[in-house]
């Protein structure tokens, strides 16, 4: 850009500006700049978090729904359901099961499937009680969010499934139906 000297008359010839010194170019540099750095950050995201909801073999997954599929028919052959109770303080596990079910299996196995982190799933060991109409079990701490939640007995005979939200909900009821 020519500027005019200020104190030269108006026949002598303008004064070229060095670029660097002015506006336009570093405002035109700016934008291709920032689009730089912001691809950088997306390939560092990218590059350091997991993406869990994506499953590398889908034949697996498909033959696992099938397998799913025959376990809740199993559960609704049974006409079972339970009643489901957490203990946010001490973390524990409570619950009834109801059906057609004789004798009642010794253990049941409680998974905890987080909707969107699989990191923090847990599964969870139910012991029969000495009275033999409930179970219990301990997990470690649970994060609030959304939950599924899986109980089946350790022979895999069978599987309720249900969905809840902790820790705004301490009580719950899944059924085959």
């Amino acid at each position: 850009m020519h500027t005019l000297n200020p104190n030269s008359t108006s026949n002598e010839k303008y004064v070229e500006k060095k670029w660097y010194l002015q506006f336009w170019p570093w405002f035109l540099i700016s934008f291709p700049a920032i689009a730089v750095i912001a691809g950088i950050i997306t390939i560092i995201i990218a590059v350091k978090t997991d993406d869990g909801l994506v499953n590398d073999d889908y034949y697996k997954a498909g033959l696992a729904i099938n397998k799913t599929l025959t376990l809740e028919k199993n559960a609704q052959a049974l006409n079972l359901s339970s009643d489901i109770n957490w203990d946010e303080l001490t973390q524990t596990f409570s619950l009834t099961l109801d059906g057609k079910l004789s004798p009642l299996p010794q253990q049941l196995t409680l998974t905890l499937a987080h909707a969107t982190q699989a990191n923090n799933d847990q599964i969870i060991t139910l012991f029969l009680a000495p009275n033999q109409k409930s179970y219990s079990g301990r997990s470690q701490r649970i994060k609030q969010g959304n939950w599924y939640i899986i109980l089946e007995p350790k022979d895999f005979a069978w599987r309720l499934k249900g969905r809840v939200t902790l820790p705004s909900q301490t009580q719950w009821h899944i059924t085959s139906n």
